[in-house]
């Protein structure tokens, strides 16, 4: 071809490229979203969470309106109120109190023997239950010995705490972590007992030791049975230190409350069981909320 022909064919296509038009601008970047939508969208993710929180304020503002009634006009009906510290009465005790070293130390030092007592049982228990649940000669010589002991309440141990331990503190320690120790031995191996064989069998298959079964199959598994017995656990170690403080102690919240009833202050007892209630609810909090971190596949 001769290079006025190219030159010819080459004219007659610049008019269809022409023709074609400009290229496409780029897109606008995208806005982000406005403050009401992102307040919508979390309002929908936490709805649920939002409404048992309001209906919890709602049974407090509640049982505290009846409390104050009862305790106001002295009902005497089955149950006497006439004793009874209203709310108002029992908040004045606390503002008295929170200002106190006296009280601050009670509370201090109950903390103290939970943490103590607790963290005994659970990495005892633990692991007890774990190889229990595995090897069943362990279970066999050690669960009649745990279900001899476990039904003996924490006020029967005190008179052997004392004879057993040389302190009253160590004495006190020892029989909340009797409370505990038993749900978390219990639980744990119950969480055993549920583990799928299939998961074991398949780890054996695919040459898993007996180590790695044990890290990998069985702690997994057992895990939300662990927390749950944690959780009992906590609950039951207040039950039992208070009760080893009433009788036994000179310091602690428990001491504090049965001081009260004894020189007869009873806003004082009224705000001793408070606390307690309190305290164990947060021990609680803080169980469930280090149980969501290890099992985020279990949060809702």
């Amino acid at each position: 071809m001769s290079s006025p022909a190219i030159l010819r064919q080459s004219e007659d296509s610049m008019p269809a490229i022409a023709e074609a038009g400009p290229a496409p601008a780029a897109a606008p970047p995208a806005t982000p979203p406005s403050f009401g939508t992102l307040a919508l969208r979390w309002y929908r993710l936490n709805q649920g969470r939002l409404r048992a929180t309001a209906i919890g304020i709602i049974s407090l503002l509640a049982f505290l309106l009846v409390w104050h009634l009862l305790t106001t006009y002295r009902v005497v009906f089955f149950v006497r109120f006439t004793n009874v510290p209203s709310p108002l009465a029992v908040y004045a005790s606390f503002a008295k109190a929170i200002h106190d070293p006296k009280f601050l130390l009670h509370i201090a030092l109950s903390c103290r023997r939970i943490f103590i007592g607790f963290s005994l049982a659970a990495i005892v228990g633990v692991p007890l239950g774990l190889i229990m649940g595995r090897f069943k000669l362990v279970h066999e010589i050690i669960f009649p010995v745990a279900e001899v002991l476990r039904p003996i309440p924490a006020i029967a141990w005190v008179p052997m705490a004392i004879m057993l331990w040389p302190t009253n503190e160590q004495s006190i320690v020892f029989i909340t972590f009797l409370g505990s120790f038993f749900p978390i031995l219990i639980n744990t191996l119950h969480g055993m007992s549920l583990v799928d064989p299939v998961l074991v069998r398949a780890a054996q298959c695919l040459g898993a030791r007996e180590r790695s079964i044990f890290r990998e199959v069985y702690f997994p598994a057992s895990l939300p049975h662990i927390f749950t017995g944690l959780t009992v656990g906590m609950g039951v170690a207040w039950v039992s230190l208070i009760a080893a403080e009433m009788i036994s102690g000179q310091y602690g919240i428990g001491y504090f409350t049965w001081e009260a009833y004894s020189l007869v202050q009873y806003a004082d007892i009224a705000l001793g069981m408070i606390a307690i209630g309190v305290l164990g609810l947060g021990s609680s909090l803080l169980i469930r909320g280090a149980g969501q971190l290890v099992m985020p596949w279990r949060s809702t």
